[in-house]
C-alpha cells in the first residue's frame, strides 16, 4: 500500500522532473549481488534542480532517502527501500583536468577516472582501476587497495545536502576521512571531487594498472555475484585470513556461499536472497569470534529493513 508520504514526495518530484521518477523501481539489477526489492521512488538526478527537490520531497514526506553509486558495495533488502533511492544520472558523468588536478563528477566510474589520470600521464589513481565504484561512492567509503586508498589523492569534495538544499566544497582536512569510511553527512550527494596526482611515465602507470587488474582477475570471484569485500580487515590483520583460519570457507546459508577463492567475499547463486547474506554474514562473525576473539565489521552498507542485522 502507498503511504501518504509517498504519495507527496511522488507529486512533489514529478513536478520537477517529470517521467523521470519510477516507483516500484528495481534495484537488484544495479547491485554487483543483483538481489533484493525495488525502491518505492527512484530517481537519477541529471542536475542541481533535480537535487533540490529531492530534498524538498524528502523534507516535506518526511521520508526516508539512500544515495547509491555502481551498487558494488550494498546489499539491498529482501522487501526492498520504503524511500527515495537517488542514483546520479550521466550530467554528473565528467572529468576536467587543471595541471595536475583532475576534478571529476559523482557517477564518473572510478576506473574511467583512472584512464583520464593515465592519458594526461598523472600517477595516483591506478589502484582504482580495478574497483567497480562510482567516484562518488568511492570517495564515501575512502575506496583503496593494493595498500593506497582515495584519502591520499583528494584534495576537496564536492557536496549537495539534501536537507538545507545547500552545496558546499569540503576540503580533505575536514571530510574526517578515515579506513573504508569519510565522515560526511548521511543526506549528503557527493557530487564531484577533485583529486591532486603527480607526473609520472605512461608506461608505468599502465604497468601498476595492469598489476591491478591481474591481481584481481586472479583473487576474487569475478564471475560469480558479489559486493566486494564483506569485511573491513582488522588493525595488523585480513579478514579473509581470519575467516579461512577459523573454517568458513564454503560456509553457506541458502543461496549465499562464502567464496571459494576469497573468503572475504560471499556470492549469491541464482535464487539468493539477501536474508541469506546476512545470516551468513552473521554466522561468518560468530565463527571468527569464537575462533580467535575478533570481531569482524562489516564493510558492506545494508539498504532498507532487515529483520536481522550483522553487529
Amino acid at each position: 500500500m502507498v503511504s501518504d508520504a509517498l504519495r507527496r514526495a511522488e507529486s512533489i518530484l514529478r513536478a520537477a522532473c517529470g517521467e523521470r521518477v519510477r516507483t516500484g523501481f528495481p534495484l537488484a539489477p544495479l547491485t554487483s549481488f543483483r538481489i533484493g526489492g525495488p525502491a518505492a521512488l527512484y530517481l537519477e538526478p541529471e542536475s542541481e534542480r533535480d537535487l533540490v527537490a529531492a530534498g524538498e520531497a524528502v523534507r516535506q514526506a518526511d521520508l526516508p532517502v539512500v544515495v547509491i553509486g555502481k551498487g558494488s558495495n550494498i546489499l539491498v533488502a529482501d522487501r526492498g527501500f520504503e524511500g527515495l533511492v537517488l542514483r546520479l544520472g550521466r550530467g554528473y558523468r565528467w572529468a576536467a583536468r587543471s595541471g595536475d588536478r583532475i576534478t571529476a563528477g559523482g557517477s564518473m566510474p572510478l576506473p574511467a577516472l583512472a584512464g583520464v589520470a593515465l592519458s594526461h600521464a598523472l600517477t595516483g589513481l591506478e589502484f582504482g582501476v580495478a574497483i567497480p565504484a562510482s567516484f562518488g561512492g568511492a570517495i564515501r567509503m575512502n575506496a583503496g587497495a593494493h595498500g593506497r586508498e582515495l584519502a591520499e589523492v583528494v584534495e576537496s569534495v564536492d557536496l549537495f545536502e539534501l536537507g538545507t538544499q545547500a552545496a558546499r566544497v569540503v576540503p580533505v582536512a575536514e571530510a574526517g576521512f578515515r579506513y573504508r569510511n569519510a565522515d560526511l553527512a548521511a543526506d549528503a550527494v557527493v557530487v564531484a571531487g577533485t583529486v591532486r596526482l603527480a607526473s609520472a611515465d605512461t608506461s608505468e602507470i599502465r604497468r601498476l594498472m595492469e598489476e591491478a587488474r591481474e591481481w584481481r582477475r586472479r583473487t576474487q570471484p569475478l564471475a560469480e555475484p558479489n559486493c566486494g569485500s564483506v569485511f573491513k580487515n582488522p588493525p595488523g590483520d585480513h579478514a579473509a585470513r581470519l575467516i579461512e583460519e577459523a573454517g568458513g570457507k564454503g560456509l553457506s546459508v541458502g543461496g549465499a556461499a562464502v567464496s571459494a577463492k576469497h573468503a572475504n567475499f560471499i556470492v549469491a547463486a541464482e535464487g539468493a536472497k539477501a536474508s541469506d547474506v546476512v545470516e551468513l554474514v552473521t554466522k561468518v562473525q560468530d565463527l571468527v569470534a569464537a575462533r580467535s576473539g575478533v570481531h569482524l565489521e562489516p564493510e558492506v552498507h545494508l539498504v532498507g529493513h532487515f529483520d536481522l542485522a550483522p553487529r
